[in-house]
């Protein structure tokens, strides 16, 4: 029998191996084994659930428009627990001059596509609305070429528009640096709205009116809202995975298993775990960060290995703070607030968790979280517990008013855990695929090369599962 094996059990591990089992050929027979080097699955996806509270210590949503988690959710028979947000809570704030400022309704990922309430705004000045409302009169660039996301903002949107406004939502969800961003690879609908309708305005506007026509509930009473999530935390995601798929027979998942480096034997591969006798297999499919990926086939080609060391990291840590609420003078009527690098702070956002998504708080508290960290200020995350905690507790204090002790606190790490999608990222995937597609059975997967969400990384391990299927067919 044939053995592929999968080196990774986060969300783009598990969703190759269970695209598959369900692409698989008729007849096929072959064994899949996931070795996951950590005592768990799920990666950077972590859900706790402690006195009536759920926190998320990585990711706590994905993306609607890309439909591919929403998708797995469905197969998965977890339709009925998607959860959308609070609408009635639908809005965020930027902290900016010290005090938080409602972001206009109608921007969507930084494009404003409603005027009024743009020019009531109290966080964009004068001279800065103007220069967005002019973003449909700016030229299309000429050159092809790659583009920092802040050079991109500020040729379409103005200055004042990427320091409070793209820069923040960048930094809060990406933890990146819009000097360095390639805006291809990071964000390629802002660059397929300006080369087809030649502006970010008018593009974003008709997408949204052709997708309010086309929407559909993914369940019987169940609305689409832009983020979802799952009732019971994006870990019920994992362990339905991980359940389904040993339930399928001839797959395995074992954790707790460090692969040192693969290497190659006779048509095959030898998986070499720490510890333990090597594994041979027939394919071998790396679900790992992609310096993890240039260590464990330094062997088989260098230079592949070199360049997968040009894709950077950064480091990022959530803190998880509970509060009677009682003890929170602030309406709390939003999602929560993004913090420009301009303001010189030590959190680049915060979510007020339990007005975003129901189920995460008991009735009578509130759950907030913080992220520390990213490329502005990445040493923060080597920060102990205690100094990590009083520094958001300040920020909160300053920020929010909020001078109560918490009842409750979670500190979570992902040391060098997102990737950065650098100027010239897409060339770089480019050769990596290319290369690595003359090792035949040896396949990359992840969120180092075609998007870092939860949807993206689980349409790349469909991508690539079938391409490991096709090979084993042979």
């Amino acid at each position: 029998m044939k053995r592929v094996v999968i080196i990774g059990g986060g969300i783009g591990g598990l969703a190759t191996a269970y695209s598959l089992r369900e692409h698989q050929a008729k007849g096929a027979d072959f064994e899949i084994v996931v070795l996951e080097k950590n005592s768990r699955v799920g990666g950077n996806i972590r859900t706790e659930k402690i006195d009536g509270f759920l926190i998320e210590g990585g990711p706590d949503c994905f993306l609607s428009e890309k439909p591919w988690a929403m998708e797995l959710c469905k197969r998965l028979g977890l339709a009925e627990e998607l959860l959308p947000t609070n609408e009635e809570n639908r809005k965020t704030f930027v902290l900016s001059g010290g005090r938080l400022h409602e972001l206009p309704e109608g921007v969507v990922l930084m494009i404003p596509t409603r005027i009024l309430p743009l020019l009531t705004s109290s966080l964009i000045s004068l001279p800065g609305k103007l220069r967005m409302a002019l973003e449909p009169f700016v030229p299309k660039r000429a050159g092809k070429g790659d583009e920092s996301l802040g050079d991109f903002v500020r040729r379409r949107l103005g200055k004042e528009a990427l320091d409070k406004i793209a820069e923040p939502l960048v930094a809060g969800v990406h933890a990146g640096d819009p000097e360095t961003m390639s805006i291809r690879s990071s964000f390629p609908k802002f660059v397929q709205l300006e080369e087809e309708h030649g502006s970010l305005i008018k593009g974003m506007v008709k997408r949204m009116a052709l997708s309010k026509k086309s929407s559909k509930p993914v369940a019987p009473g169940k609305k689409i809202t832009m983020f979802l999530t799952l009732r019971g935390g994006l870990s019920d995601l994992i362990d339905t995975l991980a359940a389904r798929l040993q339930a399928l027979g001839r797959t395995s998942i074992r954790t707790g298993k460090a692969v040192t480096s693969v290497t190659k034997k006779g048509g095959g591969y030898m998986v070499n775990i720490e510890g333990e006798p090597p594994l041979e297999a027939d394919a071998v499919i790396i679900a790992a960060p992609a310096y993890a990926a240039s260590r464990l086939i330094r062997s088989i080609d260098g230079e592949l290995a070199d360049r997968l060391m040009t894709i950077p990291y950064v480091s990022t840590a959530t803190v998880s703070l509970a509060f009677k609420r009682r003890d929170v003078a602030h309406p709390l009527k939003g999602f929560g607030f993004v913090v420009p690098k301009t303001e010189k702070r030590k959190i680049m956002a915060a979510t007020w968790t339990s007005m975003k998504f129901k189920h995460r708080a008991p009735e009578d508290s509130v759950l907030i979280r913080c992220f520390v960290g990213g490329s502005k200020d990445s040493d923060l995350v080597s920060l102990g517990d205690t100094e990590m905690i009083m520094a958001v507790r300040d920020e909160l204090r300053e920020i929010m008013g909020i001078d109560a002790a918490p009842v409750l606190v979670r500190v979570y790490r992902w040391i060098n855990s997102m990737p950065q999608y650098t100027i010239g990222h897409q060339e770089r995937v480019e050769w990596i695929e290319d290369r690595i597609a003359r090792e035949k059975g040896l396949f990359l997967t992840g969120s180092a090369y075609h998007g870092i969400g939860i949807s993206d990384s689980i349409r790349t391990g469909e991508v690539v599962a079938k391409k490991a299927l096709h090979f084993l067919a042979f």
